[in-house]
Parts: structure tokens; C-alpha cells; sequence
């Protein structure tokens, strides 16, 4: 997760679903990762795309980005757009 101080959107992320979503199974298979937008980039996350708006998820699989949503405008299309990146995942051994 992307995010900035002062993001309105990441704060009602935080409220809405950060208390759960590690708890779901979607939560445990996709790791939720903090990353500051204006702070360097960690080398591990260096051959993603730039990413410009707060909150983006990144979701990544051996250091390549398999995909990512921007923005949050609520629980249900979260929850949705989460099931549609990982079906893009390998099954998990």
C-alpha cells in the first residue's frame, strides 16, 4: 500500500478495512506492506511503475507487480478489485 500523510482516502482505508483485512484470506496470502509515496522507493520495489496517487496496492509476486488498484472509494469495490488481482496469482504451494 502506497500512501501519503493527509490522504483522506488512506485514513477511511484504515478505518474501513485495515482491522480486518488481515484477518481475511486475502489478508494472509497478500501481505499488506506500508510504503511512503514521498519517500525513496525500497530497492526491492524499484522495477514497478511509478506510483502517483495515495492509496495505491501494488500487488507483487517475486519482484514482479502482477497488478494494482488506485484509489479507494469504498469496502465493495475494494473487496472485489482484491478477488480479480488475486486470481491473477499462482495457487499457493
Amino acid at each position: 500500500m502506497f500512501e501519503q500523510a493527509g490522504c483522506p482516502w488512506c485514513v477511511r482505508w484504515d478505518r474501513e478495512i485495515a482491522p480486518i483485512y488481515g484477518k481475511t484470506d486475502l489478508g494472509r496470502r497478500a501481505t499488506l506492506r506500508r510504503v511512503d509515496i514521498s519517500a525513496p522507493r525500497p530497492a526491492d520495489l524499484a522495477s514497478i511503475a511509478p506510483v502517483r496517487f495515495t492509496p495505491t496496492f501494488v500487488l507483487t509476486d517475486g519482484g514482479a507487480e502482477i497488478g494494482r488498484i488506485v484509489g479507494y472509494t469504498g469496502e465493495y469495490q475494494f473487496w472485489g478489485l482484491m478477488e480479480e488481482l488475486m486470481a491473477k496469482l499462482k495457487p499457493a504451494s
